[in-house]
């Protein structure tokens, strides 16, 4: 290794992705440097006070499987509880937590001081590139911080611009300064960007709420831990309250769209589809006479409320008025006014599944900053590209979550076979393999690679080993239920028919987590069809199959003018994530494979 460097990994930012991504490589028994401009500002929510829900609190679930920390974050921070999409099948559960937004800063910000990561307070300018390979970072300062991996996790900060009203000033959330330098180093270097848009709603003093006008909205009486190495469940110790906006609320907006930059031409950049701004519901549902909002307190002791569903960068005046025109929120004393962002991404396409840059070596690309929208889908990035930085230190291959697996696979394979034209967020649809997905399979899916990389401690193996023994135990129980009492009713059926009554008639007899039981019984009423999926994955084994680096998609006859330009751009590396490029057909896999196997 060359003498100058400093580090194994360097990370850039200490959002969810970067947080993960240190961690990992400490996990990983490499030395790391995290560089941002605050610690006090690690693991900052700038948007919603919440973690999880539907997907979301799949990849969190994920997350912790594989030794990561957002699941024992919320775990210790979380201040109530709640399992979204209850009415719909077990596959579908969305678990999602309100988290005190300050104790969760604070819970990371005392996990790096007492780690081994070093913690850099500086601005990073640009990018130290020897030969196509990423070799180091320089600060503000001129000072070159060296290291064998780099890993960028800016987030929304990469040119970033803020906007309220017509007023526009830099900066990559609300008083923070963005990060141009980076930004034209990383567009130098020849990589391919776009501008994304995003944005917040105004925060409302909590006692200037009439809650009484509202409908409350308690946590789920339920024992519930994100994390699998958590002794602890999330406690309901706050009420979120429900309110609507109103046709004189939509009036209000309609008059003062004069006053957004999103619609006076100020913002280029796309937002998200899925989480609008209030005006672009105004606009795009003008049929709507209502939209509904979750008042959400940020902590224990913090006197705001996140009133989600209203995200705007209206004028502070249009915004205020519109605001009193709500039920409840008549007489709101609004504390910080909402804002939108626009910021650079880079281009996913442009990555591998392990988020290394296919141009250039050793650097990775981590969260926002590839398109997506949440901590989540930000957190499983950031631990994915702290994996394979390490494991690529170390000469090992690297490590690929595939769609069948894990919904982090399905969230990579998206991003880097699709790419994004507008903030990418996770939903389970996107996921063909949902049965074989749950939320509570994920330890039982992921815990052996946790084990396998070394980034769970000999107490958490031994755990999850204890937690495979607890699983077959219960199973073989059920069957034995079966074989030797034909009075009784049969234990399968009840669970294919109806699961809840299994567990509730099974923990009568048997002393065992109601989380254990809860798993073993779906995966019996589902066993029919996670049966067929297997045999679908089998039978496409072919796709497996890699593709040789140096192909000349223009010099392969047969295949569609289209499919050439994509896959020559793209440079998928099995037939599986050719077939998964939109535009690229069947036959011209067929055609594709013929080629190889001529070769």
């Amino acid at each position: 290794m060359d003498e100058k460097k400093k580090f194994s990994v360097i990370v850039v930012g200490a959002g969810h992705a970067g947080l993960e991504a240190a961690f990992a490589a400490e996990k990983m028994g490499k030395s790391c440097a995290l560089i941002s401009l605050s610690l006090s500002k690690a693991g900052e929510m700038p948007c919603n006070p919440s973690i999880g829900g539907i997907a979301k609190g799949h990849l969190v679930r994920e997350i912790d499987a594989l030794g990561g920390m957002m699941g024992i974050a919320v775990d210790e921070t979380g201040i109530q509880f709640r399992m979204l999409n209850k009415s719909k099948g077990p596959a579908v559960w969305g678990p999602r937590a309100q988290a005190d937004k300050e104790e969760y800063k604070k819970f990371f910000v005392k996990k790096i001081k007492n780690s081994e990561i070093n913690f850099i307070k500086a601005e990073v300018t640009g990018l130290i590139i020897k030969s196509d390979r990423a070799v180091g970072v320089k600060l503000e300062d001129g000072t070159q911080i060296y290291g064998e991996k780099i890993i960028i996790t800016t987030g929304t900060f990469l040119r970033g611009r803020l906007f309220t009203g017509l007023a526009s000033t830099p900066g990559g959330r609300l008083g923070d300064p963005p990060s141009n330098e980076l930004s034209l180093s990383i567009q130098r270097l020849g990589f391919n960007t776009a501008r994304l848009k995003t944005g917040t709603p105004a925060r409302i003093f909590k006692d200037s709420i009439d809650l009484s006008k509202t409908d409350e909205q308690k946590g789920d009486d339920e024992d519930y831990s994100f994390s699998f190495w958590s002794d602890k469940f999330i406690r309901n110790m706050i009420s979120c309250h429900i309110t609507f906006t109103s046709e004189k609320t939509h009036d209000i907006i309609r008059k003062g769209l004069k006053f957004s930059p999103l619609y006076s031409g100020m913002i280029d950049g796309v937002g998200p589809r899925y989480c609008p701004s209030i005006e672009d519901k105004v606009v795009k549902f003008s049929n709507r006479d209502s939209h509904q909002i979750f008042l959400e307190p940020e902590g224990i002791n913090s006197d705001l409320v996140y009133p989600n569903g209203i995200s705007t960068s209206l004028s502070p005046e249009v915004q205020e008025e519109f605001i009193h025109s709500i039920t409840g929120l008549e007489r709101a004393r609004i504390a910080k006014f909402g804002y939108a962002v626009e910021y650079d991404v880079v281009l996913p396409t442009q990555l591998k599944k392990t988020m290394e840059t296919k141009e250039v070596r050793g650097l990775y690309f981590a969260g926002q900053v590839n398109g997506t929208s949440g901590y989540e889908e930000a957190a499983a990035q950031g631990l994915m590209a702290g994996i394979n930085a390490c494991l690529s230190i170390a000469g090992r291959d690297a490590f690929i979550l595939n769609r069948d697996e894990a919904y982090i696979g399905v969230l990579l394979e998206d991003l880097v076979l699709k790419g994004v034209n507008e903030p990418y967020r996770l939903f389970t649809s996107q996921a063909e393999h949902r049965l074989m997905l749950r939320q509570d399979t994920a330890m039982l899916r992921l815990g052996r690679y946790g084990v396998d990389l070394g980034l769970l401690d000999i107490s958490q193996q031994e755990r999850f080993e204890r937690y495979k023994v607890s699983i077959g135990a219960i199973r073989a129980r059920f069957s034995e239920r079966v074989r030797s009492d034909e009075k009784k009713r049969d234990f399968i059926s009840i669970a294919k028919a109806d699961p809840e009554e299994a567990i509730v008639q099974y923990l009568k007899m048997y002393d065992d987590k109601r989380s254990d039981v809860f798993t073993v019984t779906y995966d019996y009423k589902y066993s029919g069809y996670i049966e067929r999926e297997v045999k679908r994955i089998e039978s496409k084994a072919y796709l497996k199959t890699n593709i040789p680096k140096d192909i000349d998609y223009y010099g392969i006859e047969g295949l569609k003018i289209e499919a050439k330009e994509k896959l020559q751009k793209i440079r998928p590396e099995t037939l599986e994530d050719a077939e998964k490029i939109p535009g690229v057909t069947a036959a011209d896999i067929d055609v594709i494979l013929i080629n190889i196997k001529r070769k």
